[in-house]
């Protein structure tokens, strides 16, 4: 009897509501998504998601562990939480649509150690109907003056069986790697962003946004569907080290029944801050040719000599060519002495104001200016910060004296490869993706803007959304590009692009370089796509910047479906997406911010396929004459790339277009408002 009566009396103590624990409840604007937050007998603290009523992340660990203090993971209490709710729209001065709608619920949750350190961490939710972001929140406090992180233990435990499309990370070729598809179950270490389809059909992307100052995250699979986050290593025990008080990046979800709504979320961009640079009119989204895919044939080399590319002619006739084609820039590497020695993954030769002698910078930016063109500079670093920290200034002064109003960096060195300068103030090896290399882009960054030069970083940093805190962040690389398709071992097969769209330009613009014509190069299979599909990339891999990459000659020999790349902007003022299934095919239509004009691309992966195109996009009750650059009836990405129709017809919105693509292929439509 004494027993019992012992046992109820522990478990009404266990239910008193005194002693429970504080569970943190939201939900998004719409209630489509709703997040929990509470804490385990531990004091562990967790956060759980679900999609109307049904669990997509299982309850999932939150917390650090530090490498000079006791970890930051139990003997938690939600002291406090905070809600409030947002809806603005703010304005993008370049990109895929005009303006974005900003418009979250936001849950601040504040866990506090019940030992006798009392140390504080607020967890940030912004639930959007579309995919949520938190990060963490490290106030000023008296028991931890500077965060030296070890690891973060955040997870994300997935409920339901899924594909994931996904590349590997800490592999000596960063970003640079063709997509695996498998079960969820065999992701080793995945970068972000990794995506995922359900057995039943919901699309889940996990990235991160405003990654500023903090190391890159990775994602390891710890057992079944549960992830941890893996941080990115820097140059001591501690992967991230910051003076209190600090944010984290956004640890990002986008979340959609279809692959084409992850593509139209704004949710990395609404992430991050506002812009810091004020009026970026300076900033122009153009098209351009250069100095470039003569070196990946061989054709030319970056360093001196008898082929040396960048010379006084060469660059010359590329103005020329740019001038009378309507192109606003000309690119031009191997420019500057360094070229010479052994530079890669060491960078210490570079000059970045010295030129060779056979090219001159002045002459040329004057030439390029009466023609109505500007050069596009260039700095590869070899992933040498040290040095290129060094000379920046003076860089970027050089341009701008001259008028040379972008320029592309490079850090082409092994992953682990980059140098950057310690706490210490020695030189120490990075990883790319590192707290230090965070940084030194920043750095980067406002070094150009005061300048009024825009960033185009190649083997870069991860895109998390930057290029709205950042504006003259243009464009980066960050992903297999299409030089690949000129000497790589593998090449990049059809179903590339189609991955990329779902993959890894759901973090941000790309600087692919496509409209290649000339299709037999040193990779296997060459270029892997029709020439129509060539065209459309130039319509679904978004850049502000877009490269006419090919030899001049082809686009001289070709000028009716060159035509398109002379016609197609790069600055959209709406972007719709079709249809679309991961690493398969693709269809998405963009609107010109200068024009009432609407432009079509399609592409397919190695299937040949027939798409239906609903043009419901299109203003109802007008006419367009559609510009159609269609694959032929022979088309194929082996047999017959070249294969292309160009053909027109008038449409209206009620019309719906029946789009034959071929293996490996694409279809290329401008839709020309015509006069009511």
């Amino acid at each position: 009897m004494i027993l019992r009566l012992l046992a109820a009396a522990v478990m009404a103590l266990a239910a008193s509501p005194s002693l429970a624990a504080v569970t943190a409840t939201a939900t998004s604007p719409d209630k489509v998504l709703s997040v929990t937050v509470t804490t385990d007998n531990d004091g562990q603290p967790t956060y759980s998601v679900s999609r109307l009523g049904r669990p997509v992340v299982a309850p999932s660990k939150l917390g650090f562990i530090l490498v000079d203090a006791p970890k930051l993971q139990r003997n938690f209490e939600v002291a406090d939480q905070q809600t409030r709710s947002v809806d603005e729209t703010w304005d993008l001065p370049w990109g895929e649509r005009k303006s974005v709608r900003n418009r979250f619920n936001e849950l601040r949750v504040t866990l506090v150690e019940k030992t006798p350190l009392h140390r504080r961490l607020d967890v940030v939710f912004r639930l959007y109907d579309d995919g949520l972001g938190f990060r963490y929140e490290f106030p000023e406090q008296p028991n931890l003056k500077t965060a030296r992180i070890g690891e973060e233990l955040t997870e994300f435990s997935l409920v339901d069986e899924a594909t994931a499309w996904w590349i590997p990370a800490y592999e000596w070729n960063r970003e640079e790697y063709l997509y695996n598809t498998t079960p969820v179950e065999e992701v080793s270490v995945a970068q972000t962003p990794m995506t995922l389809r359900t057995k039943d059909g919901l699309h889940v992307s996990i990235h991160e946004a405003s990654l500023v100052d903090y190391a890159g995250m990775n994602l390891a699979r710890a057992q079944d569907r549960r992830f941890r986050a893996s941080l990115t290593p820097g140059v001591s025990e501690a992967k991230v080290e910051r003076a209190l008080p600090f944010p984290t990046p956004w640890r990002t979800l986008q979340i959609a029944d279809s692959a084409g709504g992850l593509v139209t979320s704004s949710l990395i961009l609404n992430l991050n801050d506002p812009n810091k640079l004020g009026d970026v009119s300076w900033i122009k989204p153009m098209k351009y040719v250069g100095v470039w895919w003569e070196m990946h044939l061989d054709h030319k080399t970056w360093g001196s000599g008898p082929k040396h590319g960048a010379t006084n002619e060469n660059v010359m006739r590329h103005i020329d060519f740019a001038a009378k084609h309507g192109l606003g820039g000309v690119l031009v590497e191997g420019w500057n002495k360094g070229w010479d020695g052994a530079w890669f993954a060491d960078g210490s030769e570079f000059s970045f104001t010295e030129s060779y002698p056979d090219f001159d910078l002045k002459k040329l930016t004057d030439y390029a200016r009466k023609k109505g063109v500007v050069l596009i500079g260039h700095h590869e670093t070899a992933g040498n910060t040290v040095v290129y920290e060094r000379q920046m200034d003076a860089a970027f002064d050089l341009y701008k004296s001259v008028g040379v109003p972008a320029v592309k960096t490079g850090y082409v060195a092994d992953a682990g490869g980059a140098q950057v300068s310690g706490p210490d103030g020695k030189t120490h090896f990075a990883w790319h993706e590192s707290q230090p290399m965070a940084q030194h882009h920043v750095r980067v960054l406002e070094a150009a803007a005061k300048r009024q030069i825009a960033i185009n970083a190649h083997e870069p940093i991860k895109d998390t959304g930057l290029r709205r805190t950042y504006p003259n962040w243009i464009s980066r690389e960050g992903a297999r590009g299409m030089e690949f398709s000129a000497w790589g071992q593998p090449g990049n097969p059809p179903e590339h692009e189609a991955n990329l769209v779902f993959t890894r330009l759901l973090a941000g613009p790309m600087d692919y370089t496509p409209g290649i014509f000339g299709m037999k190069t040193k990779a296997p299979d060459g270029v892997a796509t029709t020439w129509a599909k060539q065209l459309a990339l130039y319509v679904v891999i978004y850049s502000p910047i877009q490269m006419a990459a090919d030899l001049l000659e082809n686009y001289e020999a070709n000028p009716k479906p060159f035509k398109f790349i002379e016609d197609v902007p790069v600055d959209w003022a709406d972007t719709r997406v079709i249809n679309g299934e991961i690493g398969d095919f693709v269809t998405i239509a963009r609107k010109d911010r200068k024009s009432d004009d609407w432009y079509l691309g399609a592409i397919s992966d190695e299937q040949g396929r027939v798409l239906s195109a609903p043009l419901s996009f299109l203003d109802p009750g007008r006419k367009y004459r559609a510009e159609i650059y269609r694959d032929g009836e022979k088309a194929d990405w082996k047999a017959a790339p070249q294969d292309i129709v160009i053909e027109t017809r008038e449409v209206t919105a009620a019309d719906v277009l029946e789009l034959k693509l071929a293996p490996g292929g694409g279809q290329a439509i401008r839709f020309v408002a015509l006069k009511r």
